[in-house]
């Protein structure tokens, strides 16, 4: 794959064309090292840890993590870090990065070229800066408060559906096979039922995420991410005009797993009341 360090490069460059802050270089530089890294290691014999049922870390994981931290702590020493597998800095920090250096580890291993580099930056609790990275397709997707949401370049807005019925849905499954797995399920069917146009599973949250706030989807939930999967996620959506909560409709953690119900807006009410008639099927025991 020669030539895809050098699309990234130029698709970074154009996001950042739009868009002005102070750690925005480095965000953009961190996700592109990290991104290097998955790339080398993409459709190759990677070593492997079994984390839990379906749940894996691999030494590419592991790599890209290592270069984004190194970018980050290079420039801004003193910033607090989150991150999949190796960081866990406080969540109520003044600066605050959350990273997943790989979202969508499993489709990774199985040669699946849908998986992401994922970093939200976070300045007291509010989310400044989102960055999502799609190294093997150069797909970059950008946000800063108040300057808007951009697709390699481009600008990203939420669809304009206003009903279920016009709603093309993606969802993620929690690595839980008991009532978790069986309330996503039923969910499904209820919206099946609701006459939605589709469900999509792609198995990385934060490209689920990033096309809601492209307006590719109308939708996501899953009923339990870490921060690091929906903490850049989050501020691309926002500044696309969408909506994203947990699945009662509460402001999402950075410190805890969370459901995740994310949307175009106009949809979050209808999607919170098709999630709340299961969310009790697994928070009233052990999933």
């Amino acid at each position: 794959m020669p030539d895809i360090s050098s699309t990234l490069k130029i698709h970074r460059d154009r996001c950042a064309d739009h868009l002005s802050h102070p750690v925005l270089a480095t965000s953009l530089e961190a996700a592109l090292q990290g991104a290097i890294r998955l790339i080398g290691a993409f459709q190759t014999d990677v070593d492997i840890t079994v984390k839990g049922t379906s749940n894996f870390v691999s030494s590419a994981d592991l790599a890209a993590e290592n270069a984004i931290v190194s970018t980050i702590r290079e420039q801004f020493p003193e910033h607090a870090i989150i991150s999949e597998e190796s960081h866990s800095d406080r969540a109520d920090a003044e600066h605050l990065w959350v990273i997943d250096p790989l979202d969508g580890t499993s489709n990774f291993l199985h040669g699946i070229p849908h998986f992401a580099v994922s970093i939200g930056y976070y300045e007291r609790g509010a989310g400044k800066i989102g960055v999502v990275c799609n190294p093997i397709t150069a797909d970059w997707y950008v946000a800063i408060e108040k300057q808007g949401a951009w697709h390699n370049g481009q600008p990203m807005l939420v669809s304009r559906a206003e009903r279920l019925n016009q709603a093309m849905i993606s969802c993620g499954f929690h690595y839980d096979r008991g009532k978790m797995m069986e309330a996503t399920l039923a969910t499904l069917a209820d919206l099946f039922r609701a006459d939605i146009h589709g469900i999509r599973r792609f198995g990385a949250a934060a490209l689920d995420i990033a096309n809601v706030a492209c307006g590719q989807y109308e939708a996501f939930f899953e009923y339990r991410l870490s921060p690091w999967d929906y903490a850049a996620g989050a501020i691309l959506l926002n500044e696309a005009g969408g909506r994203i909560t947990d699945c009662s409709g509460v402001h999402l953690p950075l410190g805890a797993s969370s459901g995740v119900c994310a949307t175009n807006g106009s949809l979050h009410p209808a999607m919170l009341e098709q999630l709340a008639s299961h969310l009790q099927h697994f928070q009233s025991g052990d999933c």
